[in-house]
């Protein structure tokens, strides 16, 4: 296959190389960066340096998008006309689901197929092997092309865009456990009982994450109120360490607002009982209401 690769960062670097290790030829890269440092790396895989997409695209059967995520729309509407029709045209970028659609009708128009590429992990640590989740007409063909390459990748059906609303739908849970973890780790270290934290975290080891999250959305409704206050004394025991809770406040915002809806639900009822199905699904159903924005 010949490759061309529009960003060559973290991501585009990272790709090139197993690539080139399983044969296929990275003949240009486009970026807007032509220093000495980025001309080293792109000599390094033996590919020409471009400033921008133009005709020697063409000789592309695989034109690979790696630039910020913002950029993908723009980038693909500069890149597929020059594009064979012959060629795949595959976004590695974390672009909302709207841009990435987008980017999905300019190939369209062009006749090309079109791979929304999600990067599931981070590729500083796995490298290339970091799993690959693929959506869009040329869902299939990329991930033949990845898995040929010994890069691990699988399709879901769909359109161009639904590959990466599920990374961003996974990066609210990791984002999310990373900032808490921050919180709370800077906070344990700081009281010496970070090792201490440690073992009394050791339960959470021995349940699988799905199921441990269920739990938490299934007891949220029934609990939330009790919880609300738990949250505000570990909120305190931050401030008065010394430190400045950031995490915890939309913890607390998101526990007031639950325990809010539980009170004017039992109001409404005369005062019983919140009374729901004790199912994932039952309850989400309660809780979105809450959590949608209104005017």
């Amino acid at each position: 296959m010949k490759i061309a690769l529009v960003g060559c960062g973290e991501v585009g670097a990272c790709y090139a190389q197993a690539w080139i290790a399983a044969g296929h030829d990275v003949f240009a890269v486009c970026e807007l960066r032509q220093d000495p440092e980025m001309q080293a790396r792109v000599g390094s895989v033996g590919a020409a340096l471009h400033a921008s997409p133009g005709p020697w695209l063409a000789e592309a059967d695989l034109v690979v998008s790696a630039v910020f995520g913002y950029a993908a729309q723009t980038v693909a509407a500069e890149a597929l006309p020059h594009m064979g029709p012959h060629a795949l045209y595959a976004d590695f970028t974390t672009a909302s689901a709207a841009d990435m659609r987008a980017a999905a009708a300019i190939a369209a128009e062009h006749g090309v197929p079109f791979a929304d590429v999600a990067i599931m992990g981070a590729i500083a640590l796995l490298g290339a092997k970091t799993p690959l989740l693929i959506a869009g007409t040329g869902a299939d063909a990329a991930v033949n092309f990845a898995v040929s390459c010994d890069i691990p990748a699988r399709a879901i059906e769909g359109q161009a865009g639904d590959a990466v609303q599920l990374k961003l739908l996974r990066s609210i849970m990791t984002k999310g456990m990373e900032s808490l973890a921050v919180e709370c780790l800077v906070a344990a270290e700081k009281l010496g009982l970070r090792s201490a934290l440690y073992e009394v975290l050791g339960d959470i080891d021995r349940t699988p994450l799905t199921t441990f999250i269920d739990s938490f959305v299934r007891s949220h409704v029934l609990h939330a109120p009790r919880r609300l206050a738990e949250v505000r004394e570990s909120r305190e025991q931050l401030v008065e360490a010394g430190l400045e809770p950031l995490v915890l406040d939309g913890v607390e915002r998101l526990f007031a607002r639950t325990s809010a809806g539980i009170d004017a639900a039992r109001a409404s009822q005369g005062g019983a009982p919140l009374e729901l199905v004790d199912t994932v699904e039952a309850r989400l159903a309660w809780l979105t209401p809450l959590a949608e924005k209104h005017a």
